[in-house]
């Protein structure tokens, strides 16, 4: 069953859709369970100023996307590569055991979009997201 949370974050997505002209994207897939998360970001002075995303999933992926995009809009982009799977659980006030994977996956598409936009810039790309990238390179 899901919290009242997961279901108001599923019927009422916030930051949903395609950015036009963001300064970073991240997407990442589950092939076991056929989800696609889309992260746009809109970067200035290394704070994330606009954020959405587009996903295709079931009612925990489109939560877990929706809330992540909630959670980290004005933090830097090191303070949000640090956010966990638990801190999505936690803000959607639990999830499914066998759903917690959706959270995964939100991290992991952020995490994406932070990698590509330090590349694209030319910025030192820390040690942990270079190792998470590298991990996703190699799952896919």
């Amino acid at each position: 069953m899901y919290s009242e949370e997961v279901m108001d974050h599923f019927k009422n997505p916030r930051n949903c859709g395609k950015m036009d002209n963001a300064d970073a994207i991240g997407e990442v897939g589950n092939p076991t369970c056929g989800d696609v998360m889309r992260i746009y970001l809109k970067i200035e002075n290394n704070i994330i100023k606009d954020i959405k995303f587009e996903t295709f999933g079931c009612v925990a992926a489109i939560s877990t996307s929706s809330i992540l995009t909630e959670m980290v809009k004005g933090m830097s982009l090191e303070e949000a590569s640090k956010v966990k799977k638990d801190d999505i659980i936690k803000g959607l006030g639990n999830l499914p055991t066998v759903k917690i994977h959706c959270s995964v996956l939100a991290t992991e598409a952020l995490g994406e979009a932070v990698y590509n936009y330090y590349k694209e810039k030319g910025i030192e790309i820390p040690e942990d997201l270079k190792n998470k990238h590298d991990h996703l390179k190699k799952r896919s």
